[in-house]
């Protein structure tokens, strides 16, 4: 079927479903008999109301059964935009696709070398993470343990029976008040007050604790080693009494602590 000079031409070895489209169309057209038979001249009508009978016949539900589905559809179309969008990222890259991809590369290698310097992020922030879960023991106890695991390769849990025994150690001194419910970094920030010289060190191992316990990190024997140094340091170490008067309490521990 064809369009010559503003009208409709039909010729003869139509398949059949276009054959009964144009059939109907010539019904609905109303000014002429369309044969098929190849010795028949051809029916010529004109150009709306072909176009209009032929919509309403295609239109039918027989036509689009072998249509694809509504999800088929978003996909087609969500292929085609992400096809769209690399040939427009290629282009724009120099090198074309091959430098696009050697980009994309550079990227993955950056972020996978983020992620093993840093570790995982941590799913939340460190002042939800409790340091003590489990019934009150005594910072002997926590450091027992510790050398327990220590001497199994439980790092993980050789770090975080360590700091215990550090934080419950300077309770037991009553340079904390044995508060539950504190985190680490809420005791970190309480004795770096009371142990001045070893701020960092305290919120450096406050951070190890968080970061294996809650963050997914796996520890390691330099990571314990620098805990149990630490320990051993805090317990060698008197408490300084040049603290802030807003924390009467805290003075008082301390004041006792030194008189240990």
């Amino acid at each position: 079927m064809s369009l010559t000079g503003g009208v409709l031409t039909t010729v003869p070895a139509l398949p059949h479903t276009v054959e009964a489209a144009v059939r109907a169309l010539l019904r609905a057209g109303g000014t002429a008999v369309l044969s098929l038979a190849g010795d028949d001249p051809p029916v010529t009508i004109p150009r709306d109301p072909a176009r209009e009978a032929a919509q309403r016949e295609l239109s039918k539900r027989m036509y689009h059964e072998n249509d694809p589905g509504l999800l088929q559809r978003a996909m087609d179309a969500f292929w085609d935009w992400l096809d769209g969008l690399f040939n427009a990222a290629s282009t724009a890259t120099p090198g074309g696709a091959v430098g696009l991809v050697v980009v994309l590369l550079a990227v993955v290698a950056v972020i996978a070398a983020l992620w093993w310097r840093l570790g995982a992020p941590r799913p939340g922030p460190a002042s939800s993470s409790l340091l003590f879960d489990d019934r009150p023991r005594s910072a002997a106890e926590h450091r027992a343990t510790a050398e327990a695991h220590a001497a199994q390769g439980h790092w993980n849990q050789a770090v975080q029976e360590r700091m215990r025994a550090i934080v419950r150690s300077l309770e037991e001194r009553a340079l904390l008040d044995a508060r539950p419910g504190r985190t680490a970094d809420e005791a970190a920030a309480e004795a770096g007050r009371t142990l001045p010289a070893h701020t960092d060190r305290l919120r450096t191992a406050a951070h190890d604790f968080d970061d294996v316990t809650y963050g997914g990190r796996t520890a390691n024997p330099q990571m314990y080693r620098r805990l149990t140094e630490l320990d051993d340091d805090l317990e060698r170490t008197k408490p300084s009494l040049s603290i802030n008067s807003s924390a009467p309490g805290t003075v008082r521990n301390a004041r006792q602590g030194a008189a240990e």
